[in-house]
């Protein structure tokens, strides 16, 4: 449990109650969180934003990993056996729950965090690296609040077969939220934040142990026998 949160009122948060919200075929281990951000600034309001809430996840008893995009390639100008594009995949798959957080240009998210989820396909073989894990978005805006970019950040999740949490944060004018050491200052926008990382753990012990069930759709099983019924005539396989 962190003690690296000066403007928490700890007595307010307390750990997330796992056996209340686990399945019974929870893992036992702490969630495991990837988090996501979209700029390569030297200083970077998302980058300081997911480090603040990796603090707090960390605090809730949450193992987390923070993939740093300097490196990634644009999608398509190397293959996918690039070792950075290899670390992102690896690390989406050893993710419950992943956090998502963006500046605003332009209207929308940026072209350094959309690059990121181009990397990661739907299906990898019979691995897919972001079903039915949760999601956290955030965005933050130099200028007044603006909900673009969670909103687009929700279509994304939805797209990706990510079970997207209800709350979410939206930071404006994010040049006046964080100090020169680049913690978050206090405030609502810090408070939402709190409430959102809570929420997201909550939610991840909610789902991981049910996600295979959760996503085990009628059209796939459907198409499974068939192709396994199409085996069976082509000798194949073994009939069952």
């Amino acid at each position: 449990m962190s003690t690296d949160l000066p403007h928490l009122h700890l007595d307010h948060l307390p750990a997330p109650d796992a056996p209340a919200l686990g399945a019974a075929t929870d893992a036992g281990h702490p969630p495991r969180i990837l988090i996501l951000y979209g700029s390569l600034r030297e200083v970077s309001y998302s980058r300081q934003l997911a480090l603040e809430a990796e603090r707090i996840l960390q605090h809730l008893g949450a193992e987390t990993r923070v993939f740093h995009p300097h490196n990634l390639p644009m999608l398509d100008r190397v293959p996918a056996s690039h070792p950075e594009v290899q670390r992102l995949r690896e690390w989406s798959v050893w993710s419950e729950g992943q956090v998502w957080v963006s500046p605003e240009r332009h209207g929308t998210l940026t072209g350094v965090f959309k690059n990121q989820i181009d990397w990661l396909p739907l299906e990898d073989g019979s691995v897919r690296p972001t079903q039915g894990r949760t999601l956290a978005v955030m965005q933050v805006s130099g200028g007044s609040q603006s909900f673009n970019v969670v909103n687009a950040l929700r279509v994304l999740g939805r797209w990706m077969r990510m079970v997207t949490i209800p709350n979410q944060s939206s930071v404006a004018k994010a040049w006046q939220e964080f100090d020169e050491a680049g913690r978050m200052k206090p405030s609502p926008y810090y408070d939402r934040v709190v409430d959102v990382m809570e929420e997201l753990v909550k939610f991840t012990y909610l789902v991981r142990g049910r996600s295979d069930y959760l996503v085990n759709r009628y059209s796939e099983r459907k198409g499974d026998a068939l192709a396994r019924a199409l085996a069976e005539q082509a000798g194949a396989v073994e009939p069952q």
